[in-house]
């Protein structure tokens, strides 16, 4: 019953566009010009736009927009466990390093949700329900 719900064309495409969260949620000190953070998930946000814009609609058959995101979801995953490591610690004056936890809690669940969008991509409802429905006299 569930999974027909979360089949529906409706949420179907409320969930494609959520897409972009995961890949823009990073700390707000990452969005700096002086660091070189910020262009890879402004540039995985933007093949995600650019499927989104082939797959909403739900008039294209091509598969190459399912990739694209797939593609995104799982570099962001990638991107995060590698950023992870060297973010997970921070000087503090007169403590020493310390636990960046807003920033492993934002890769953590970031990473969740690309996970989680991925597997729901994956689906074949989902990928089902938005490929157009052929006319009875075309086929």
């Amino acid at each position: 019953m569930f999974r027909r719900y979360i089949t529906t064309p409706v949420l179907i495409r409320i969930i494609l566009c959520l897409q972009i969260v995961p890949l823009l949620a990073m700390p707000a000190s990452s969005y700096s010009l002086g660091t070189q953070e910020w262009w890879l998930p402004a540039f995985l946000a933007i093949l995600s736009v650019i499927s989104l814009v082939k797959l909403i609609p739900g008039k294209s058959l091509a598969s190459w927009p399912w990739y694209l995101l797939a593609f995104s979801q799982g570099f962001n995953i990638i991107s995060r466990l590698m950023m992870l490591f060297p973010h997970a610690t921070e000087y503090s004056e007169g403590v020493g390093m310390v636990a960046d936890v807003p920033y492993i809690v934002l890769a953590i669940v970031s990473m969740l949700l690309s996970s989680a969008l991925l597997l729901y991509c994956e689906m074949p409802e989902v990928r089902l329900r938005m490929t157009p429905q052929r006319s009875e006299k075309e086929a």
